[in-house]
């Protein structure tokens, strides 16, 4: 009896070290086909400087363990940085650090200038972080557009030389700015009407469809459709 129990701790022992194998095989297939794709693309792989981020839903994380892999919890992509769940909490943290910093640069050299020059300043220095990829914060949940929202609203008020009291929205219009809610539909309605129009980039206007609504007192549908993930491909 002792010898059977045994025998049936090795067999699973020597099942879960073949797993573990396979899925150890299967991830260095993929991080080979990724070499092979930049190697044609002439790019090169440089592995110490290589992170693998892996995003899902925390069930679907929680599905995945004993990754050969060293994953992180967060990584930069083009100035970006993306987590696992795609909250953006810490892009968004590591904004409000930034632009914080520099209005309040600004507001000490407030004084000495006018206000279009003011503008000019906040709109290129800082406004433009608030811009950068803001189609990617559509949908985020209400707490991480407020922390957006204020940090315009404090870089409006640096502007006019205003209190933190003053109502924002007459602020927000002297500067001719959308609110960020505003200026991130305003940046997918761009997108999508130069890609409906142009057919540029082509991996987006072959995702697009245009569907006539059935009644006549609305325009045509643009709609996506979902893909699933057998579908996804890496293009070239």
């Amino acid at each position: 009896m002792e010898k059977d129990c045994q025998a049936r701790k090795l067999n699973r022992e020597d099942a879960t070290d073949h797993i573990r194998w396979r899925k150890q095989i299967r991830d260095e297939n993929a991080l080979q086909q990724i070499s092979s794709w930049m190697t044609v693309n002439l790019l090169t792989l440089n592995s110490s400087k290589t992170e693998f981020l892996l995003i899902g839903l925390s069930k679907q994380l929680a599905k995945i363990n004993n990754c050969s892999l060293s994953t992180t919890h967060s990584a930069r992509h083009l100035g970006f940085i993306f987590d696992q769940r795609l909250s953006f909490c810490d892009q968004i943290s590591t904004l409000s650090q930034s632009c914080y910093y520099h209005i309040r640069q600004l507001r000490c050299i407030c004084p000495y200038l006018n206000f279009k020059t003011a503008s000019t300043i906040a709109t290129s220095i800082v406004h433009s972080k608030l811009d950068y990829c803001n189609s990617l914060y559509y949908n985020l949940p209400k707490s991480q557009i407020t922390r957006l929202q204020q940090i315009q609203n404090f870089l409006a008020r640096a502007v006019v030389k205003a209190s933190k009291f003053c109502y924002i929205t007459p602020i927000l219009h002297s500067l001719h700015w959308l609110k960020i809610t505003e200026c991130i539909e305003y940046k997918i309605l761009s997108l999508t009407y130069k890609v409906l129009t142009t057919a540029q980039p082509s991996y987006l206007y072959h995702l697009i469809t245009v569907q006539p609504h059935h009644s006549t007192r609305s325009s045509s549908v643009v709609t996506l459709p979902h893909l699933s993930s057998s579908s996804l491909r890496v293009r070239g």
